[in-house]
């Protein structure tokens, strides 16, 4: 790709209408008190990238996105009525969930897998990606955990069975750090739902300014109950385990509202 005769600031990276816009917003007027987010549901990348070099196989790995996240997302934004905030770009291109500028947000190498088309990028380019992908997708989120009927939000993700070699056992893990999230009383309620299931605190991940954007940016500025949401996504590769999980989520999530607004009432 040679844009050598183009200024930083005549640039754009999306090509209309070619590519899709890179947030997608369902029930954006609801009255819910719950917001979800899903930051990897999208693998689109802009046609000025091609494949970033990928192969189709390659593409349809985690590496690219949180394989079934969208459909559990969709399926609960329709039970609750809620409002869900998607990005649709694949976290290869720009990962959403990482602040901007740091290593992770565009990754030269994910899970032992070389990304070509995010090698030796200029300024120019990672400021494309940033503003016209994570720009709106960031403004998006912080303009609807604003809002003062919202009370509690929850980030949408899923994770390989195995990463760089090791292996990871939880069914479903509960990433939080503050103890307004009511991340751990989140937790122990799924913990008495699911007695079978491998439940992981704060695992595979931990929370972390450098690694992490929506939960250090806008759920725990605005105090209410959060958690970010990893399930393992061989559960998820069916449509029959995505309606599983959604109604797993939607019935813990149900119970959780009630006791706590129970609580605080």
């Amino acid at each position: 790709m040679d844009f050598s005769r183009e200024t930083p600031s005549s640039y754009e990276l999306l090509s209309r209408p070619a590519d899709p816009e890179p947030v997608e917003i369902i029930n954006a007027e609801s009255t819910s008190p719950i917001l979800l987010i899903c930051e990897h549901a999208g693998r689109a990348i802009p046609q000025k990238l091609d494949t970033l070099g990928l192969t189709d196989d390659q593409l349809a790995l985690h590496i690219a996105y949180d394989i079934g996240t969208e459909k559990v997302a969709r399926k609960l934004a329709a039970r609750f009525g809620c409002t869900l905030i998607m990005q649709r770009y694949s976290r290869l291109v720009l990962d959403c969930n990482r602040p901007p500028d740091t290593v992770e947000s565009i990754p030269l190498v994910s899970d032992h897998i070389s990304i070509p088309g995010n090698q030796d990028l200029t300024r120019r380019d990672l400021d494309a990606r940033t503003r016209e992908i994570f720009e709106p997708f960031a403004a998006a989120c912080k303009k609807h955990v604003a809002k003062p009927h919202l009370r509690y939000t929850y980030s949408i993700h899923s994770f390989t069975p195995s990463m760089n070699g090791l292996p990871r056992p939880w069914d479903v893990g509960f990433l939080y750090r503050r103890p307004q999230s009511l991340g751990r009383d989140l937790l122990e309620l799924a913990g008495r739902l699911w007695p079978t299931m491998t439940l992981g605190d704060n695992e595979p991940y931990q929370v972390a300014d450098e690694t992490d954007w929506f939960i250090p940016a806008c759920a725990e500025p605005r105090q209410i109950p959060h958690s970010l949401i990893e399930i393992r996504n061989d559960h998820l590769i069916t449509d029959a385990g995505c309606e599983q999980w959604s109604d797993r989520f939607y019935e813990l999530f149900s119970h959780f509202m009630e006791t706590n607004d129970a609580t605080v009432s």
